[in-house]
């Protein structure tokens, strides 16, 4: 293990962009609960509004992700994300002194102009890390996510009961000049010094294409299903103490799960790999007691990072540098999609049937979809074979295995 991303972080310019990868996306991770907490605490609103104040920053987020993809396309890093860091930094330094009304406008600007930052460093990692060690890389980029999501909402959290909410929200303006700053002068390759500007680019929207991004949709309402439903366990047990250990034990699950997938021989297909975390989620359905739950959501982690690893290592090796940042921005947007259906749904079920029941919707769902998808995969597959062209792959059950998303089937 240690040599395979000991190798990735010996190539140049790739540890400088994990760094720098990590601080930029601190401010990114604390928004959301400094932002719950401002509008419950500060503004005196309910849970209720200040989920419409996420609401609102997660469809900029959803609208937004593509659109600056595609300026990081055409016009390169720094004159696509400075704008960016302005806006931004703007709103959330302006926002502690704004009323609920306009607090909801402005962070929709937020997520609009969001720094691109999680698809930047996946974009300059296809280009700075050869293929033969881009599973490696992919894999520690999503280790690195989870440390982000760790840090940054306790980090959040501890400003605002120390200081305030006022506070929180003027150092995540602060930090994001800072990490937008560290981005635009590092200035990491998003595309290779032998890929012209004016290359021509054939038909991106496939359905290969298409099918990885139906796995992004599936992973993020599996995960947010369990988000939700692990809040909601642990506060109808009386316990909503142990949420911040338990969280921690779910993303320790991932980091590990994230580690050995990034070293492990096989390929699986993303799809697969949905299928395994809906299959991994099921048993915290039935967890009693605290101690069950535990080694549940430690099993229900192992597959998180891996699916997210391969969703984003696919749609790299899928489509043109000319249009990856676009296309990354798409991902982005499909798991914000997965994030928004999910969490509601498994809401809904919560109240009328528990919380593992909420447990078990995130898994069924997430599991039929990803059966959807491989069935509709093996059946092109079939048609394919039939025609004489391209033999028909395994799924990713074997290893060594070749995706099957590069059969010609698919192009």
């Amino acid at each position: 293990m240690r040599s395979a991303y000991s190798d990735v972080l010996r190539l140049p310019g790739v540890a400088r962009l994990f760094l720098i990868g990590l601080v930029a996306r601190v401010p990114h991770a604390m928004s959301g609960v400094v932002l719950t907490l401002h509008v419950v605490g500060a503004l005196d609103e309910g849970y209720g509004r200040a989920g419409v104040v996420a609401a609102s920053l997660t469809v900029g987020l959803a609208v937004g992700a593509p659109w600056r993809g595609r300026l990081v396309d055409r016009i390169g890093l720094r004159r696509a994300v400075l704008p960016s860091v302005v806006v931004e930094s703007a709103v959330w330094l302006a926002a502690p002194h704004l009323d609920y009304a306009a607090l909801v406008a402005v962070v929709f600007v937020a997520g609009l102009f969001l720094v691109p930052v999680f698809s930047v460093v996946r974009q300059s990692l296809s280009v700075l890390v050869p293929p033969a060690q881009q599973k490696a890389a992919f894999a520690l980029d999503s280790v690195m996510t989870e440390l982000t999501f760790m840090l940054g909402p306790v980090l959040g959290v501890l400003l605002v009961t120390g200081g305030s909410s006022a506070l929180a929200l003027t150092v995540v303006g602060v930090a994001t000049v800072g990490g937008g700053a560290l981005l635009l002068w590092a200035d990491p390759p998003t595309r290779s010094a032998v890929s012209p500007a004016d290359a021509p680019v054939g038909r991106v929207v496939t359905p290969r294409l298409l099918v990885v991004l139906l796995a992004a949709v599936a992973a993020a309402f599996v995960i947010v299903g369990t988000d939700v439903s692990l809040v909601a366990a642990l506060n109808d047990a009386g316990r909503p103490q142990d949420v911040g250990w338990m969280v921690a034990l779910w993303a320790g699950g991932s980091l590990v799960g994230g580690l050995l997938h990034g070293i492990s021989p096989r390929q699986p297909a993303p799809l697969v790999l949905v299928a395994l975390l809906a299959l991994a989620t099921l048993p915290a359905a039935f967890a009693d007691g605290r101690g069950a739950l535990a080694a549940a959501v430690v099993i229900a982690g192992l597959p998180c990072a891996p699916v997210l690893a391969s969703i984003n290592a696919t749609l790299v090796r899928l489509v043109p540098e000319e249009r990856r940042g676009e296309v990354m921005g798409w991902g982005g947007t499909m798991q914000t999609v997965g994030n928004a259906l999910g969490a509601p749904l498994c809401g809904v079920v919560i109240d009328r049937a528990g919380a593992g029941a909420g447990f078990a919707t995130a898994a069924v769902v997430g599991g039929a979809v990803a059966a959807v998808g491989l069935v509709v995969v093996a059946l092109a597959g079939r048609r394919r074979a039939r025609d004489g062209s391209a033999p028909v792959v395994a799924e990713g059950l074997t290893a060594p295995v070749r995706d099957p998303l590069e059969d010609p089937a698919w192009r």
